[in-house]
Parts: C-alpha cells; structure tokens; sequence
C-alpha cells in the first residue's frame, strides 16, 4: 500500500515537473520585442513602487484613457514628434503594436464598451451608435433611457438623450435620459466597485454620453458629458450629480475659450501633408487651413451652438478634460484611499477633427501633439499626488478612420461614398412589382437594414423577391456584400475573416435583418440622392483594417514595459485590469495580456515566430 502511494506521488511530481517546463517555455516565448534593457530612469521608477506602495501588485488608480478615431499608424507616423505623456506611453508602457477590432461595427458607442466589458458587441450588446428598436419602432441611441433624467449642472434643464458637439450623421435624439441600462454586461469599473467595496471611486467623463457612460458601466460615483447644442456640462439621475463638477464647470466656463484662435503648434516644416486637406467637412467658421478662429456664427457676437462645435473640434476642448480629470484626482483624493480607484477620460475631439479634415491633415497631426503636452501634465499631476508606479494608465481608442475618399482617389484606387439612400431606393424599386407593402425598408443605420414588420419574414419564404432584394443592394456603388441575419447569428465558425467580423457584431434582437459590407475606402453618406449632404472629410464604422486598428497601450504598476507584436484586442483590456486588480469579471471575449505583466515571463526575446502579422488581424 505504502508502494502503491509512493509511486503515485511520484507520478504526481513527474506531472508537475512537465508542467513547469512547459509553463517556462511558453512564458520564455512571450518575450516582448523592446527590452532591452530598462534605462536607469526605469529601474528606479520600479525601485520605488516597490519601497512606496503597500500592495504593489494591485494599482491604487487605474486610468482609462480613449482617444476617440486615433488610427494606431498615427502612432508610427508622429511618435518622433511628441515629448510629452504620448511619448511616455510609448517609451515606458507596453505597446501592442498590431492591436485590432475583430468586428465591423466601428463606432464609438460599440467600441467604447467593448474596452470596459472585455466583450464584443455580439456580448455586451452595444451594437452600434444607435439602431432600429422594432419593439417601438423608432430610432434608438445606446445610451437612451426612459426611465432616468439628464441634469445640467449650471441649474437648467438638460436637453434629452444628448449626442454631444454635434451628431454623426443619422443621427437621433429621443425624449429620453442617459445611462447604461441598454449594456448587457457590467463594466470593469462597476465590477472593480462591488468586488472591492466601498472604498472605490469610479469617475467617468468625455464630451460624449455614449463614450463616459460605458466606460463607467451601470453605477458611478461620477459621469460627465457635455452638450454642443447647449454647451452645458450634465449627467442624468441614474448617476446623480457630483458636487466637485459642479464647482468645476461653475469656476471654468468652456465659454473662456471663446475669441481664441487655434493655429499650428509646429513648425510649418514638421507637419507632413499638405496644410490644405482634400475636400474638407470643418464646421462652419473654420475654413479648409489653419488658423481656426473660435468666434461662432459669421455674424454672432458671443457663444453660440457654432462656437461649441468649433470648441468641440479643436484642442482647447482636450485640455478642459484633461484639467477636469486633474481636478478630480484631486478632489476626491482618487489613488489615495483604501481600495483601488477607477478614473476614465474619453477625449472625442480628435474624432470630430478627424471626420472634418481626414487623417491626412495638420489638423489631426497638430491635435495629437497637443494631446501630448496635456497627458504630459497630467501624468505628471499623478505622479505627484499618487506616486509614480502606484497607479496604471491605458490608451486606447474606439476605432480608426478611413482616408478622405477623394483624396485616396488620386492614387488611382477605387474610393467613394455609400449612399444608404441610394440603397433604399433600389429596394423598394425592386420590390414594387413583387406587390410588398409599401415602404418595406423600416431603416437603414450604416451596415443595419430593418424592414418594416412582416416584410422580412415573408421575404424568406419568398426566393425570388429575396434574390431581387439582394441583387439590387449588390448593384449600388460601393457595395462589397450584403448578409442575412441568419448568416451571422451565434458567431458561426468561418474561415472568412469579413464574415467573422460581421458576426462578431452581431445580435439578432437589435442587428439589422440584412448587413451591408462596404467596399475598401467607400464609407457611409446619408446624403439624399442628388441633393446636398454632408458630402465632405471621412468616417469609418467598417470591418477595414483603417478602421478596426487602434492603439492598445498600458503603463504603470504591474506592467512591463516593450512593443509586442503578439494577437491583441481592446476587448483585452479590461481582462488585464482585472488580473491585476484580483476581480473577476462576468464575461469576456478578450484575454489578460499576461506578456505584458510584470513578474509573468523571463527577459529572453521572443522568437520571429511568435511575431504577429497583420493577417492575423481579423481571426
């Protein structure tokens, strides 16, 4: 008997053994490509966090940072010309060079909840800006809420279900309020709050409503978001107001800025286009070039609704969030208390001067660079009132951005604008003779087609209409494929990489019966046919690799710092916060990005094979 228990520890120990060595092979092989060895200013920052922090494997703050329509090869391309918290992040963080959205629904909605839930739409449910709710029939935003208010903080009323600075084209507002209750999963800031106690702070903020909102999640010690029809910072009832915004807001109007005039930060010989940028769509007052004067309407003589959207399109409003967050680490004493404390900056200017002038503009090159002189001073505000390597930073963004078509037309490639009406028409063209009722098109929002009630059923046992359907969507310009909902339900396993992305941003109670899939460098124009539309600068909101690559870069406590090359989502984000904060999440479609935590790997580099391309960017 004695032999026999002998025998099987030892079986046991050889188990165990076989399975140190592979673990150490495997952690070996994840080596991050950078290191090279950490400079003296590095070994003593880590020296510190270990002799300053009581519990240096958890953060005292973890901080979200989104750059809203930050294409990662903005990154590459202008890296050389930042000194401030950009180059930080890129120098002392973990940069996953390759990171990508495996779905098509790049919008900022979708994208902002894919990085707090560590989901992907199909999961969380966040589908995109805005769709068809065939319950009520009508037009829904992500964030609409009939059952909550939205409170300005300056005393007056709020306007309803706000789409800040100026909506996206097909764009909506509805007598609703704001909150998460359309999110089907918890945030990681709302799971980091139950699972610590109640000694972690959760403070969300951004000029959108759909970008503060998810990343805070459900309950928030603070979410903030501001109105470009009104210029009124607000929240709703499903947070409640924080005093320290009120007192904020009240001693720094946005209303300071007005008069200023946004002119380059660089020399003329660093920015690398032209300082004219094709066929631009700036707001009214700006010009095609620089200098953009914010005065409001021509003949306007203080702040109006067309001061907030220059406002909201220049760097002046990054800086006023970049304060605010300051403020806020301070006033509530953030990385400071017992538990660990969650604060979220989603910086959306870059995105409305991305759609305006492109990414192939000054005016993107210049916004990054004073992006880089605001997170300089805010990370030095941290360092200073939390402790360096006390707390952990990520950056991110919610979706890249396709070139100005006609501007990458001059290349000779095929590139243009989707014309969704265009798209309608044909539809209901091609069902005229078929005798269906009339409209059978409830809705077209980008890649989403909702037919009225019935109409799709029927069409399904209906081979010849459905045929005639879907051969006279193919037929308009820019149309690459058109999918039935049943092609993408439950994620099907695919070896299409443009099918699987579809499907990943796919969910039958809220997705479109029929998803359009546009062609390389064509985006979405919701422009009626012929008639003047918003028929200038670009957009995204396609499974294009423009617009599904997007930095991923974390920084601080418990982070080893290199540029990895290994497969990388932001859906991996918040898994990896949740490894280092010791929680637990609901779901995930993301993974930890164990290579990139401290104490998980050895120093040996990686292997070529474990260097990532870029077609594996869609699996």
């Amino acid at each position: 008997m004695a032999a026999g228990i002998a025998s099987v520890f030892d079986c046991a120990n050889k188990i165990l053994t076989g399975a140190a060595i592979v673990l150490s092979l495997m952690l070996t092989a994840a080596t991050p490509i950078a290191a090279q060895k950490p400079t003296a200013q590095t070994d003593a920052h880590k020296t510190s966090t270990k002799e300053g922090s009581g519990d240096s494997s958890k953060p005292k703050l973890v901080v979200i940072l989104v750059v809203d329509q930050m294409r990662s090869d903005y990154v590459d391309k202008f890296q050389q010309q930042w000194t401030g918290g950009l180059k930080r992040l890129v120098d002392e963080g973990a940069w996953f060079h390759e990171a990508a959205y495996p779905y098509g629904a790049t919008e900022t909605c979708v994208g902002h909840a894919t990085i707090s839930t560590g989901a992907f739409p199909a999961s969380h449910g966040m589908i995109g800006n805005e769709w068809w709710d065939r319950e009520q029939q009508k037009d829904v935003t992500c964030t609409a809420d009939a059952s909550v208010k939205n409170m300005a903080y300056e005393g007056a009323s709020a306007p309803a279900a706000s789409n800040a600075a100026g909506s996206a084209p097909g764009a909506t507002s509805h007598a609703a309020g704001d909150s998460a209750t359309k999110m089907l999963i918890p945030a990681f800031a709302e799971e980091l709050k139950f699972q610590s106690g109640p000694g972690t702070r959760v403070v969300a903020m951004s000029l959108k409503a759909r970008a503060a909102i998810t990343l805070a999640g459900h309950q928030a010690d603070s979410v903030t978001w501001w109105d470009g029809g009104t210029g009124l910072w607000q929240t709703s009832s499903a947070y409640g107001q924080a005093p320290f915004i009120a007192e904020f807001v009240k001693l720094h109007p946005v209303t300071e800025d007005y008069g200023k005039t946004w002119a380059p930060l660089l020399p003329e010989s660093a920015y690398l286009y032209d300082k004219s940028a094709v066929n631009v769509g700036s707001p009214a007052g700006f010009g095609a070039t620089f200098p953009h004067p914010l005065r409001g309407a021509a003949d306007g003589k203080g702040p109006d609704v067309s001061f907030y959207l220059q406002w909201a399109t220049s760097p002046y409003a990054e800086t006023y969030l970049a304060h605010m967050a300051e403020d806020a680490v301070d006033k509530l004493q953030l990385g400071r208390g017992l538990g660990t404390d969650f604060l979220s900056v989603s910086f959306s200017s870059v995105d409305y001067v991305g759609h305006a002038f492109g990414p192939r503009s000054w005016e993107i090159q210049d916004e990054l660079a004073r992006l880089d002189r605001d997170l300089d001073e805010f990370f030095a505000h941290l360092d200073k009132t939390v402790g360096h390597g006390k707390y952990v930073v990520v950056l991110s963004s919610d979706h890249g951005v396709a070139p100005v078509p006609e501007d990458f037309r001059k290349t000779g490639v095929d590139a243009g604008r989707l014309n969704l009406e265009e798209v309608r028409s044909r539809i209901e063209q091609a069902l005229e003779p078929l005798h269906y009722a009339k409209p059978a098109v409830a809705k077209i929002d980008g890649a989403d087609v909702y037919f009225n009630r019935g109409t799709y059923t029927k069409l399904k046992s209906d081979p010849h209409a459905l045929q005639a359907v879907l051969e006279a969507m193919q037929g308009t310009p820019g149309v690459a494929r058109v999918y039935q909902a049943e092609e993408l339900d439950d994620r099907p396993a695919t070896s299409d990489p443009i099918r699987a992305a579809e499907a990943a941003g796919f969910l039958k109670a809220r997705s479109g019966d029929l998803l359009i899939v546009p062609k390389p460098y064509w985006i979405w124009d919701y422009s009626a046919p012929g008639k003047p539309g918003r028929n200038g600068g670009t957009s995204h909101g396609t499974p294009n690799y423009y617009d599904q690559r997007v930095p991923v870069i974390l920084m601080g406590a418990g982070i080893r710092r290199g540029k990895y090359y290994e497969s990388a989502t932001p859906a991996d984000i918040a898994p990896t916060l949740a490894t280092l904060c010791g929680i637990t999440l609901a779901a995930q479609d993301g993974r930890p990005l164990v290579e990139a935590l401290e104490g998980s790997q050895s120093t040996q580099e990686p292997s070529a094979s474990r260097t990532r391309s870029t077609s594996d960017a869609h699996r």
